[in-house]
């Protein structure tokens, strides 16, 4: 039987994504939208206030903006529906809701949707310890398109997030060297920001060291990566017991 899905944000160009690949996917069936703009074609019914969705379903995937996400987790708690949580830039106060929320229902956050992504944080997690002790410096570019309002990017710090944990969190972020007239420090990681056209998603992980680099890449071509990561984490996260989840979880 097909996971019941609510997507929030169908509007949105990760909406439509989504939509379209669920529309191939027999596993899943998208039975409403949530989306301040209605206007666009699709096959299932949409709400301009997620309060006002009365369809059953059995998952919620969420690609909105962060505005709304105290009223999706309020809704999520009170249909005990778990939450596939797509959107990013989530200020400090979001995620403690979110964390709240996931003491009553199910709830899978995730920075990126990808499975290259998730797989690479565990490549990270193992060689930066080795490159760290060697003396290496770390480095982290990103780039997306013009429209990206957040930076950096999520999937940026969750990067460096999992690289200065294998190391006991005692490294710090720089995001702009702009005002600085030093020597680069050792424990530190730099992140960096690209803005324009329409690059779905770029993230070069740099390890500099003396007299070589070592330069991990994932590139994003589609924003298909994200949607069928979505897909893949709503179906996972149906039916799963209260508790904050990842894509770790679903690619185990």
């Amino acid at each position: 039987m097909s996971v019941k899905i609510i997507l929030n944000g169908c509007s949105g160009r990760m909406g439509q994504v989504v939509s379209s690949l669920a529309e191939k996917n027999d596993d899943v069936l998208i039975v409403a939208g949530i989306d301040k703009v209605t206007g666009s074609k699709n096959s299932f019914p949409v709400f301009k206030d997620i309060e006002e969705c009365d369809i059953k379903a059995d998952v919620i995937i969420d690609f909105s903006l962060p505005e709304g996400n105290e009223r999706l987790m309020d809704y999520a708690e009170k249909h005990s529906l778990p939450v596939v949580l797509c959107t990013t830039g989530l200020s400090e106060d979001q995620l403690e809701r979110v964390k709240k929320a996931s003491e009553k229902i199910a709830v899978l956050r995730s920075a990126n949707m990808s499975l290259g992504i998730n797989t690479l944080m565990k490549v990270l997690s193992e060689i930066a310890p080795v490159l760290s002790e060697a003396g290496f410096d770390i480095e982290i570019v990103e780039k997306h398109h013009r429209e990206k309002k957040d930076a950096p990017s999520g999937t940026a710090l969750a990067l460096a997030d999992c690289i200065n944990s294998s190391l006991n969190d005692g490294f710090s972020y720089v995001y702009d060297r702009s005002r600085r007239s030093e020597r680069r420090p050792s424990k530190e990681i730099g992140i960096s920001a690209v803005r324009g056209g329409t690059i779905p998603g770029d993230h070069d992980i740099i390890f500099a060291g003396e007299d070589e680099t070592v330069t991990i890449s994932h590139r994003a071509y589609s924003r298909r990566i994200f949607g069928n990561g979505a897909i893949k984490a709503a179906v996972f996260l149906k039916g799963k017991d209260a508790g904050m989840y990842s894509m770790a979880d679903v690619i185990k």
